[in-house]
């Protein structure tokens, strides 16, 4: 059922009251719906988020965004009350690396690192060496101290950075669902009915895709880039919530979604209803255990020091 404009007003100025008399604190990821990005206190990707987190004051926060991405801020937070509020919000392509498998792999490659993309559990991330997002993913990987890198669980991720290294990098099988839907003959469509516009991608997205793009970003690049350019005309290449996150910090220009498979269902099961309600319930909470925590913390914590 879609809302009326009068209805999501009115739900958020209740969730906006809700949060302040809670101390809660409302994270939205880049890919979420518009409506939840309107009402959040900050949008970002989701290290960028676990960091606003950990850095700010509020006893709750409301992560608005899929489960790694609670978890991550939980790792970062254990002393705050992290709540999802739908709690089948998960990621397809955190689920594509358990511990087992990375267990077998690392048997398999003894001399190899583990370099893990933070969309990814905490229990995955506690097996691995280090951590790295899909902007600093290039720099972990030439500054690891190794010849041979497992790269978990996004391939085309993995496939990017071996474009700047001669290192080996070992690919896991996992990707983005969305990203994979993207196909080099939506992006061939839209730039011919688009010729004049430049072409941003993630570097989630194939290789056949990337290929065809002027520049690769992750999220916060394309923020950046925005804000910067000259150009007037940008294809965005990666989920649709994005859109709405680069009309805010660059309206003047516009945004060409090249795909209708641009959309990630579990980042669009937020809805303002949910956020409400979690916070009226304080529900659903996400907490990582003391042990797993400082495994993976160390996992993060070693990231920071590679991309300073």
């Amino acid at each position: 059922m879609v809302m009326t404009a009068e209805r999501t007003e009115t739900l958020a100025s209740e969730i906006r009251k809700l949060a302040g008399d809670k101390n809660a604190l409302i994270l939205a990821h880049n890919y979420q719906r518009a409506e939840v990005q309107a009402v959040a206190d900050h949008t970002g990707d989701s290290l960028e988020l676990a960091r606003i987190a950990a850095d700010n004051a509020a006893e709750i926060i409301v992560f608005c965004g899929v489960h790694f991405m609670a978890e991550s801020a939980a790792i970062l937070s254990p002393e705050k009350k992290v709540l999802i509020p739908d709690p089948t919000a998960g990621c397809p392509m955190a689920d594509m690396a358990t511990e087992d498998d990375l267990i077998a792999m690392r048997e398999r490659y003894p001399d190899a690192m583990v370099v893990t993309y933070i969309n990814s559990s905490a229990a995955v991330k506690a097996l691995s060496d280090v951590c790295c997002t899909s902007a600093n993913a290039v720099r972990i990987v030439q500054r690891v101290d190794a010849r041979r890198v497992i790269f978990v669980p996004d391939r085309n991720l993995g496939r990017w950075v071996q474009r700047f290294t001669d290192k080996e990098i070992i690919q896991w099988k996992g990707f983005c669902p969305t990203h994979e839907r993207f196909s080099a003959e939506d992006l061939a469509e839209a730039k011919r009915a688009h010729p004049d516009a430049l072409v941003m991608v993630h570097p989630e997205c194939n290789p056949e895709v990337i290929d065809m793009a002027d520049e690769v970003f992750s999220t916060g690049q394309m923020v950046k880039f925005v804000r910067e350019t000259d150009r007037t005309k940008i294809i965005v290449g990666t989920e649709e919530g994005m859109i709405h996150k680069l009309r805010s910090v660059a309206p003047g220009l516009e945004y060409i979604l090249p795909s209708k498979a641009l959309i990630c269902p579990n980042m669009k099961k937020t809805t303002l209803e949910k956020v409400y309600a979690s916070l009226v319930s304080e529900e659903h909470r996400v907490t990582v255990g003391a042990d797993l925590r400082e495994k993976s913390l160390g996992c993060l914590r070693r990231m920071l020091e590679l991309s300073g």
